[in-house]
């Protein structure tokens, strides 16, 4: 069977162990590399790869106290695993687990080309940085091919662990320029998006979570889940798409997953039903670390729902939890 390689192919590389890598083509001349599963709740993994040229892009993850990068390969419950200077990668940094209540930003740099610019080099480098939660390839961002820059600011992690798309390009020549920039964005109030969303991706989005809660009620759960997150790479802020997610993922017994979801439906919830979206998830969460035995974890969630809304559901969590802490 011949397959043509445009935008109406999919490729799926699958291995026993690791997270299903799922690739919107074209494919050719791109580089691809599967990321073990992760063990850990609040874990994750950012795996950055690109083609033959320039032959060093640098992953860099900054969160308080800490900057992940060539030069300091260990961080608190961080580290880079992989530094590639031979083009392709993949280079690849693992967040054993993360930090509650901190932030985190991760950055994408040219250093063949380092010291310039304007260069096209890191645009026309096919970079591409995939994130990998549990067992599962949630999120994928492509660099842009119409820019001048050195340095791409791909995503940034609020203290509540929902992730928000940055996609800064800007040229950063030195390294306290490098270090102040970073520092800047993690400090800042909130992150701002430079993502180009179009009319068109978000009515394509708005199909594609359609087409995923037909596949949910027909029980093909596998196949909602993958035409949510496309949706979610077509349309960061869709509500919707993360709420879908959220009771898609415990079907396939995703939990680590569902926690980004339900995070992310938190921070987007908005209008007369916001506190009951966020009181649910928050429930929702407090479900997945008291299944993991994690009590703490699972009070602190229970008692932000219940501080929401009143319900006896959130009160026997808490009631529950207490019992396991042997908290009066």
């Amino acid at each position: 069977m011949v397959t043509v390689d445009d935008l109406n192919t999919t490729m799926l590389i699958e291995k026993e162990g690791y997270s299903t890598l799922v690739v919107k083509c074209p494919c050719e001349g791109f580089t691809y590399a599967l990321s073990p599963e992760m063990p850990n709740l609040d874990g994750l993994r950012v795996v950055l790869t690109w083609g033959s040229s320039p032959s060093d892009l640098d992953s860099h993850l900054v969160f308080p106290g800490n900057h992940v990068y060539f030069s300091q390969k260990q961080g608190d419950q961080t580290h880079l695993d992989v530094d590639d200077t031979s083009s392709y990668g993949p280079e690849t940094i693992t967040v054993v687990k993360k930090k509650q209540g901190e932030r985190y930003v991760y950055m994408v740099r040219d250093f063949s080309n380092g010291g310039r610019d304007d260069s096209t080099a890191l645009a026309a480098s096919n970079a591409r940085v995939d994130v990998y939660i549990g067992k599962t390839h949630i999120r994928s961002y492509k660099v842009r091919h119409d820019v001048r820059a050195n340095s791409w600011v791909v995503f940034g992690i609020d203290g509540e662990g929902a992730f928000h798309d940055i996609n800064q390009y800007l040229s950063l020549v030195k390294n306290k320029d490098i270090n102040s920039h970073l520092a800047g964005v993690l400090a800042a109030d909130s992150f701002e998006s430079h993502s180009l969303v179009t009319a068109a991706m978000i009515a394509q989005a708005k199909r594609l979570n359609t087409a995923g809660e037909k596949a949910y009620q027909e029980k093909d759960y596998l196949a909602a889940m993958y035409y949510f997150q496309d949706a979610i790479n077509l349309y960061p802020d869709f509500s919707q798409a993360y709420s879908n997610l959220g009771v898609t993922y415990p079907k396939l017994d995703r939990r680590a997953e569902a926690l980004w979801a339900n995070r992310k439906a938190i921070e987007l919830a908005s209008g007369n039903r916001a506190d009951r979206i966020k009181a649910g998830s928050y429930y929702n969460i407090g479900r997945i670390y008291e299944a993991s035995s994690e009590w703490q974890s699972a009070l602190d969630n229970f008692e932000s729902a219940s501080r929401l809304r009143e319900h006896s559901a959130y009160q026997s969590g808490i009631d529950r939890m207490k019992e396991k802490l042997h908290i009066q």
